[in-house]
């Protein structure tokens, strides 16, 4: 059974939640009402997924969020709110969110999306249809996607899951166009406009990874995508 961590204040939609998620996803549900609370659960239990109110008394939804990367890398992370500005959706992602759900939402969507995340988190070998190289050497770094990681000269930059993912597609398609869609598609499962605007979040960080050498870049193709050039 899988553990899950629900950071909710409202206690009426806590509980709706806690309680369809116990009995419609058969998952074991954590309920904290603050982020406090919410950091406490986590360091006492094995989480496989984390829900997080963005707007909770103590400590915010981005600060444990904050916290939690400290900890976990790797733990699936869903950002539910009330809050629909593009700003929220931004720091969502920049802080290593993988996923974001505006209130109100139907409970349904809701375990959609957490059903796709397991699925990916627990099948990383199989998310991807085209299995292909693991390792990849991008100018003077080498880039392990299974292991998250981007090194250079011995100095290892931890990346997240979807920036693993994004770099990989970019490292298949070096010297040619990966179109906006396909990253889109591959990765969020849907192009919307909102998911375009965070894959631009986690484009700009991974120039910042890649900045320090320059036969390395990552480029916009107007109207098409991205390449990533190597020379």
């Amino acid at each position: 059974m899988k553990k899950i961590l629900l950071a909710e204040d409202d206690p009426n939609l806590g509980m709706l939640l806690h309680d369809y998620l116990q009995l419609k996803g058969k998952f074991d549900v954590v309920l904290c009402k603050n982020g406090e609370e919410g950091l406490a659960a986590f360091t006492k239990h094995k989480f496989d997924l984390c829900i997080l109110d963005i707007m909770m008394p103590k400590k915010d939804g981005f600060s444990l969020a904050k916290d939690i990367r400290k900890l976990n890398s790797n733990v699936p992370i869903i950002f539910a709110t009330a809050k629909g500005m593009m700003e929220d959706k931004t720091q969502a992602f920049e802080l290593g969110g993988d996923d974001y759900i505006t209130k109100p939402f139907r409970i349904e969507e809701l375990l959609l999306r957490i059903n796709a995340l397991l699925k990916r988190a627990s099948n990383p070998d199989n998310y991807w249809e085209n299995s292909g190289p693991e390792l990849f050497k991008i100018g003077s770094y080498h880039f392990d996607y299974t292991g998250q990681v981007i090194n250079r000269d011995q100095n290892m930059q931890k990346v997240s899951t979807k920036e693993a993912d994004l770099l990989r597609l970019l490292c298949l398609h070096k010297n040619s166009i990966l179109t906006r869609e396909e990253a889109l598609l591959s990765i969020w499962h849907d192009d919307n406009y909102f998911n375009g605007r965070s894959m631009d979040v986690f484009l700009s960080k991974l120039r910042k990874y890649l900045k320090d050498d320059p036969s390395v870049e990552i480029v916009n193709v107007h109207g098409k995508g991205y390449k990533l050039l190597v020379s």
